[in-house]
């Protein structure tokens, strides 16, 4: 365990700009309405934390600890998930913007995004089994040789992926989404 360790705490409107978080492992904590923008969250630990309306954009996750978080109503851009620590990796969202991150050859099982806009992310080698993204836009989102077996897209938009080169065994799609896995052949559908 960190040196620090905090439990059942609130943040509120802290700008962690400004003044850093200390170091330390967190657990049952709440943060609302804080900004993490451009911080170095190196070798922190997270527990059953909820981030609600934060700012958590170009932050370093260096061997960070998610475990059990959720995500709500934040902004996250330019995030690279795969440098967290993948022991226990557990998160979710609801009603974020994912915007350039990387979750490159993590192992996300069960994982889900409800009502995100989830642009331009790498999913590149993931392993998605399971996962729901629900009511999602996925514009620009880089699924290759992924594992997406028994994956729900039935309410996701703006899904383009390659079938040949992912593994979609039982995964879920609309028949409107389903034109972005024909997307390769560069056909016109009427």
């Amino acid at each position: 365990m960190p040196s620090n360790y905090f439990e059942d705490t609130t943040y509120i409107k802290h700008n962690f700009e400004a003044k850093v978080l200390p170091i330390g492992e967190y657990e049952n904590c709440n943060f609302n309405q804080c900004s993490f923008a451009n911080n170095n969250l190196a070798n922190y630990v997270f527990i059953d934390c909820i981030f609600s309306n934060c700012n958590i954009s170009l932050v370093k996750l260096h061997q960070t600890s998610f475990r059990d978080c959720q995500f709500i109503d934040c902004k996250l851009l330019g995030i690279h998930f795969e440098d967290c620590n993948h022991f226990l990796f557990c998160v979710g969202f609801t009603n974020c913007t994912i915007q350039l991150c990387s979750f490159f050859k993590m192992t996300l099982k069960k994982i889900t995004f409800k009502n995100c806009v989830v642009n331009e992310v790498d999913f590149t080698e993931a392993n998605l089994t399971n996962a729901v993204f629900e009511k999602c836009n996925l514009l620009g989102s880089v699924f290759y040789n992924t594992n997406l077996e028994k994956v729900d897209f039935s309410t996701a938009e703006n899904i383009v992926l390659n079938p040949d080169e992912n593994n979609i065994k039982k995964a879920k799609f609309s028949v409107s989404n389903i034109l972005g896995l024909l997307h390769k052949y560069d056909i016109i559908i009427k």
